[in-house]
């Protein structure tokens, strides 16, 4: 190689942070002061100098000059393209820098020694492959960008030197790459240290095309996730800077709501695995919209709210007393319940073994005995949150525990939709209508019952949706039904049961005075001072207009006696105020429709022949009375045996069974014609034949029916009965004593035979039904013989009823 330099006394253009390299052209901006003094300094020069002004350009890296520069020539000066004075000026070769030195203008003015090698022709070899792979990369990296026409330029040179100093326009090299470059004199040396820099960039670039290639592919699992997080990590880094403090704008930030959340421990262990799992996921993924519905739910249930027991227990009551006339029953359970919580707390004693105090309770009864409506007033005596669960048809089980959430449309199952409606973890939850349950191919809601109301198992309740446990033991269940036996064995046995058994006469007057008149003028658009209903109206109307264990038809009723009342004062044919009698009531709604036996005429009763009793019995509508006919054919017939009717179940067939075998075996004892019983058919039948019928309560019934055919003697119209019979005329308990005396009194019925064994459920009866009855219980269907049955006719034969 050969070497030749030239001295140079040169003005000082300093580049701060910027590198010039030979054979580039930049333009530099006259508005700097160095800039405009190294210029105006080589302009002066260049007047007593043939050829054009020349500087000296040195890059200054944090105020120290390199002690490398290159020579520029000003090719112009003029206005750069927006519109600033501006010079363009050409790099022409390097400069070694010397010693300072005085000259024209104010700039800084240096001796400098020009370095200009050339390298021989023809090239060597390695020289030549540099410049072979140099050309390559250069015209890969060109491609990549698109610089086409570039392309053809830098394959057109072919000095080595200016080779090398090409790579000053690369803009991915630092202005340190670009110093060692310029102070690289050698210029084999130089196109080596650029062709490496260049191969390095080219390497970089493929490793992020192959990285950014495997992300989409999702190739690499582990690469990808570091890449994302790491993007997460500096996307979160330049929210928190640009937001500040703001809040507000991290609604959609899952991670930061659920650490802010107020949650269990392991549950908020299972919201973050969710969380970093709807990280991991694309916004196209499916699975994402599952996660942000099941963290929505999760964050949107009051996992730690609780609403404070009112302790007030003489309020509560009072409350209860107010909302609910009767229904004694539940009111001391609820008191009880709240008098226990109040002594725990004043003691301390808080949470036993993770379960809490909560109750469940099963209120059954006929309907309209006001057993949901209960429920809101429990939860407002204990100053609790109330929700109502409908489960009347309900068929899937998921409906109670929730489908798993990888289903279209899953959802939580009521239960826990129940709790997130009240917004506390103790409310008071109505299982409305639990016996109207029902199952299929989908499963049994009932059986999923069983854990929810199990106070030994529901503080770790877990729902299908929500897959995490869930503390149901604070919460207090009220489940209504009508029918007990429709209700599984084993999930009433997680019931306290209370039974409601309607009301009495006077009690339905107190709730029609004082709760459904109120409500009814109101919806009616009266005052209470235009129509008044006298305590004798109100009686008539639950006694005769109504034969029911609630009070729903009585209400129905009064709304139909205002509406009449409103409409006539509307065309000007009565006035108000108005005071409506228990006379009024025909010309206003009609007739009554439940006139008692006893008020009928004695011919057109019932039991005005042999052959007919009174029982009483249980529907789900409460207790109602019963009446047996029987009668025997006519001996000519030849239809010999036992004839049921009346849609009567298998145990009730059993019992007219039994009855017939008890008279045959014992009716001599008994004085009864039991000879016409071998030969002659027998016939018993009960009325309102499309009513189901079963049970063995009506046993004795059935036998005081026989009796009263074959002796002629009639059965007493103020007497009913209920008990069952055995094969030695032994007179069994029965259930529903309550309910059964209810329907006795509604009906007018002033005697009523029951078993002796069934004397302790008198307990349970109103005293103020009890004073208006007259009770006999009874050991053996002889006692109910004597009872019923009316005396004999003084010598009189009697008469039989024969079928035709």
């Amino acid at each position: 190689m050969a070497s030749t330099s030239t001295p140079l006394t040169l003005p000082v253009l300093p580049l701060d942070d910027e590198v010039v390299l030979p054979g580039m052209v930049v333009p530099l901006d006259l508005n700097d002061a160095d800039v405009r003094a190294a210029v105006e300094a080589a302009q002066a020069a260049a007047r007593s100098q043939p050829g054009k002004p020349k500087v000296l350009l040195v890059p200054r890296i944090d105020g120290t000059y390199a002690s490398t520069g290159v020579l520029g020539t000003v090719e112009q000066v003029g206005r750069l393209a927006d519109g600033d004075p501006g010079a363009l000026i050409r790099g022409r070769g390097r400069v070694q820098i010397g010693a300072g030195t005085t000259g024209p203008g104010a700039a800084l003015w240096v001796e400098g020694t020009t370095i200009d090698q050339t390298v021989p022709e023809p090239l060597p070899g390695h020289a030549a492959e540099l410049v072979k792979e140099y050309k390559a990369l250069a015209t890969a990296w060109l491609r990549k960008r698109g610089a086409w026409q570039v392309v053809d330029r830098v394959q057109a040179i072919d000095d080595v030197s200016a080779l090398a100093d090409n790579s000053g326009y690369s803009p991915f090299l630092t202005t340190e790459q670009k110093v060692e470059l310029l102070e690289t004199a050698d210029p084999v040396a130089r196109l080596k240290l650029a062709t490496q820099q260049l191969r390095d960039h080219l390497a970089e670039q493929d490793v992020a095309e192959t990285i950014a290639k495997d992300v989409q592919e999702g190739v690499d699992k582990q690469q990808r996730e570091f890449l994302l997080r790491r993007q997460l990590e500096a996307v979160r880094k330049e929210l928190r800077e640009l937001n500040g403090e703001q809040e507000g704008e991290e609604s959609d930030d899952y991670r930061a709501r659920v650490e802010a959340a107020d949650l269990p421990e392991k549950v908020r262990e299972a919201a973050l695995k969710e969380v970093d799992k709807l990280e991991r996921s694309s916004d196209q993924s499916p699975e994402g919209s599952w996660i942000r519905t099941w963290l929505d739910t999760v964050l949107e249930l009051p996992w730690n709210e609780r609403t404070e027991d009112a302790y007030d227990i003489q309020g509560a009551k009072a409350i209860l007393d107010a909302e609910h006339a009767g229904l004694e029953d539940v009111k001391e359970r609820i008191t009880e319940y709240l008098a226990v919580r109040k002594r725990r707390s004043e003691r301390g004693l808080g949470v036993v073994g993770g379960r809490r105090g909560g109750a469940v309770l099963a209120l059954v009864g006929p309907p309209g005995v006001g057993k949901t409506s209960l429920g809101e007033s429990v939860a407002h005596a204990m100053g609790r949150k109330f929700v109502r669960v409908a489960l009347g048809g309900v068929r899937d089980e998921a409906e109670i525990r929730g489908h798993r959430r990888t289903y279209v449309g899953a959802l939580p199952g009521r239960i826990v939709r129940a709790i997130k409606e009240a917004g506390s973890m103790n409310p008071v939850v109505l299982l409305d209508e639990i016996d109207k349950v029902g199952s299929d191919f989908r499963g049994d809601p009932a059986a999923a019952l069983l854990e929810v109301l199990d106070p030994a198992q529901n503080h770790t309740f877990r729902d299908h949706y929500l897959e995490v446990e869930l503390d149901l033991s604070d919460v207090v269940f009220l489940a209504t039904a009508n029918v007990l036996e429709a209700i599984p064995e084993a999930l009433l046995d997680r019931m306290e049961l209370v039974r409601l058994d309607g009301y009495t006469e006077d009690e339905k007057v107190v709730i029609a005075r004082d709760h459904l008149l109120p409500r009814q003028l109101e919806r009616a658009g009266l005052d209470k001072d235009e129509v008044t209903l006298e305590e004798s109206a109100l009686r008539k109307l639950a006694g005769e207009y109504t034969r029911e264990a609630g009070v729903r038809t009585l209400e129905r009723s009064i709304a139909r006696l205002l509406r009449k009342v409103a409409a006539q004062h509307e065309l000007g044919e009565r006035k108000l105020p108005f005071t409506v009698t228990d006379a009024d009531l025909r010309d206003l709604i009609g007739r009554p429709h439940h006139v008692p036996e006893s008020a009928q005429d004695p011919a057109e009763r019932r039991t005005a022949v042999p052959g007919v009793a009174t029982g009483l019995a249980v529907t789900g509508a409460g207790g109602d009375v019963l009446y047996v006919e029987a009668s025997l054919a006519d001996p000519e017939t030849g239809a010999a045996g036992l004839t049921l009717t009346g849609q009567l179940g298998d145990v009730m067939k059993e019992s007219a069974q039994i009855a017939l075998s008890f008279l045959r075996s014992h009716g001599a004892e008994l004085e009864l014609p039991v000879g016409d019983l071998k030969d002659r058919g027998v016939h018993i039948h009960f009325p309102a034949g499309a009513v189901p019928k079963d049970g063995p309560s009506a046993g004795i019934t059935m036998t005081t029916a026989l009796a009263s055919l074959l002796s002629g003697r009639l059965v007493r119209t103020d007497v009913a009965m209920t008990g069952e019979v055995s094969l030695t005329g032994r007179v069994l308990p029965i259930g529903g004593v309550k309910q059964k005396l209810l329907a006795a009194h509604r009906a007018g019925v002033t005697t009523v035979i029951i078993p002796k064994r069934n004397e302790a459920d008198l307990d349970d009866v109103p005293a103020e039904v009890l004073d208006k009855l007259e009770v006999h219980p009874v050991t053996d269907v002889r006692q109910v013989l004597e009872l019923a049955l009316s005396p004999a006719t003084n010598g009189a034969a009697p008469e039989v009823p024969v079928a035709a």
